[in-house]
């Protein structure tokens, strides 16, 4: 006698409300060939990061699955990348509070089990069951039933603010030799020996709170990847990539001193100096910067909406979220000083209902290791 569902979906989601926080997990299988709703549940699990109630959400749907659907061929949708890479063996767990769920997860998981990552817009459904239990006092069961319409993100996912730790790179022989050094199309050095370290330091200073980190993003340029490599070693993250994290391109400038410069090309400089809209010949201008890495930050914002994302970036890009977010003129970036391998942090909160504008906090400017750097 055939199983009555041969291939089931699991979809799976888990959330914190202030990462680490109030955490529940929701999780429901459906029939993968008819869309039938079998079972679902959700559940609160007291205080716990993000990334553990991710992980107990898989752990429920996949028992789920083995009650209502037994012997069935089984595909595992979440829209946290972090488990889905780690389920599938491409990224490796290294963090301790997530090896037991992940072998728990994969004790219960049947051979051929695929792991697929959604984004979070068709994940709703298991989103729903997180948010309905964190707003109740225990948990909801339910089999046979049919899913609720989904009525979008939850009133509390977008009072959670998303969070950018922003880490300057280390430094590299253009930083220490104080020349400039700009973005994707610049002569693109490497971190110094220095640089690593430093690096390694506040890798080690931000490692305590990894399990609150929810993603690792770079600037595509080779300083920056070199740092999140580093830091990536200490919060089990895999690094993706947001081009509107590099740095200000200084076109025929780049590796040049600031006084090679003005002896080349002085009205250049002067104009550079004094005008936002002004660029090097070949480079970008303030202007044309702010606008790139503003459009990058709403990507960051909408993608990982509610998490908290280390971007490892540049002097300029940081500069000018701060100044952003400070409701600052942007001339503002030449008042600001920003140390090698530094952290910086921001939130953000939704605008309101009829704005898609998100209000910024700044909760910290050029943090550093005590005594590390001067």
């Amino acid at each position: 006698m055939s199983p009555a569902h041969q291939r089931v979906v699991v979809e799976a989601d888990g959330g914190s409300r202030g990462n680490p926080g109030p955490a529940a997990y929701g999780a429901l299988v459906r029939d993968a060939d008819t869309g039938e709703l079998i079972a679902e549940r959700g559940e609160r699990i007291g205080v716990a990061t993000n990334n553990v109630a991710e992980y107990r959400g898989l752990i429920a749907g996949l028992e789920l699955a083995a009650e209502h659907a037994p012997g069935a061929e089984i595909e595992v949708r979440m829209d946290s990348k972090l488990v889905v890479e780690q389920m599938a063996g491409n990224w490796q767990v290294k963090h301790p509070s997530m090896k037991a769920l992940a072998a728990q997860a994969e004790e219960l998981a049947p051979s051929g089990t695929v792991f697929t990552w959604v984004p979070r817009a068709e994940n709703v459904d298991a989103d729903r069951l997180v948010n309905a239990a964190l707003d109740s006092s225990g948990s909801t069961n339910s089999t046979g039933s049919t899913a609720e319409a989904s009525q979008g993100p939850s009133a509390s996912r977008l009072a959670s603010p998303t969070t950018l730790v922003l880490v300057r790179h280390g430094v590299t022989s253009h930083t220490t030799g104080k020349l400039f050094s700009g973005g994707l199309k610049s002569a693109n050095p490497p971190l110094s020996d220095e640089g690593r370290e430093q690096a390694r330091l506040t890798g080690e200073w931000l490692a305590p709170l990894a399990g609150t980190f929810d993603a690792l993003v770079s600037s595509p340029v080779r300083r920056t990847r070199e740092t999140a490599e580093i830091l990536g070693e200490f919060f089990d993250l895999a690094i993706e990539e947001e081009p509107g994290l590099a740095e200000m391109e200084f076109g025929t400038w780049d590796g040049l001193s600031f006084t090679e410069v003005h002896a080349k090309w002085p009205e250049e400089m002067s104009a550079w100096l004094g005008d936002l809209d002004s660029a090097p010949h070949g480079g970008e201008s303030f202007r044309v910067v702010e606008k790139r890495v503003l459009e990058g930050r709403d990507r960051l914002v909408a993608s990982y909406a509610g998490k908290t994302v280390v971007c490892v970036s540049h002097v300029t890009p940081i500069k000018t979220l701060v100044a952003d977010a400070l409701g600052a003129p942007l001339e503002a970036v030449y008042r600001m000083e920003l140390a090698p391998a530094s952290v910086t942090v921001i939130s953000y909160f939704k605008g309101g209902p009829e704005s898609d504008i998100p209000m910024a906090s700044l909760r910290l400017y050029n943090g550093r290791p005590t005594g590390v750097f001067s």
